[in-house]
């Protein structure tokens, strides 16, 4: 199984990537069987993410986190609250993203802020783009404040514990996802 953590942050170090980071170990953890894990954060392809505009152009950093993102079993998708909303090179990663590439993908979402208020972005803006591009995401989600954290990782038991909900549910999901597309595929040749 191959997990993917994408921290949608400008800054480093972070605490958006500090929760990616603990639940894609938690996902890992977890399942049974052998594991690739990779973190691509966006503030270390920020720069180059910036000055593309079209996808035919990649720089070979870029490439390789979107040939990571493509080759991924489970995404997990972190991103920060900034007024509101998720960062713009964030979601300028995503625009240059081919739609069919994310098609059927498993995804688990996350995000930090600074309070409370600003946790229905994964409801209202992550998930619905995610929606838009095909992705399953697991139904838990993890928002997790500045407070929940010291020295950029989770210190809260709360936090701890819904980190292991989602990592549970994600991969509960891409098991049966993944398990069932040889059966579908099948079936489709049959009746094709």
């Amino acid at each position: 199984m191959n997990i993917v953590g994408l921290s949608g942050g400008l800054s480093s170090p972070s605490r958006t990537k500090g929760l990616v980071t603990s639940i894609v170990n938690e996902i890992s953890l977890a399942a049974s069987h052998h594991v690739q894990e990779q973190i691509i954060d966006i503030a270390d392809i920020a720069s180059a993410l910036g000055q593309t505009f079209d996808p035919k152009n990649l720089t070979p950093k870029l490439q390789a986190a979107y040939s990571a993102v493509a080759e991924a079993d489970v995404l997990v998708i972190g991103v920060p609250v900034y007024n509101a909303s998720y960062p713009g090179l964030f979601k300028h990663f995503f625009d240059l993203i081919d739609p069919k590439l994310l098609e059927g993908k498993v995804a688990v979402l996350a995000a930090t802020g600074g309070s409370d208020q600003h946790a229905l972005v994964l409801e209202h803006q992550l998930r619905t783009l995610l929606n838009f591009l095909g992705v399953y995401s697991a139904p838990k989600t993890v928002f997790a404040k500045d407070t929940d954290f010291s020295n950029y990782q989770v210190n809260s038991s709360a936090i701890t514990e819904r980190i292991r909900l989602v990592a549970e549910q994600g991969l509960w999901l891409a098991r049966q996802h993944y398990d069932a597309a040889p059966v579908q595929l099948a079936a489709v040749a049959a009746y094709g």
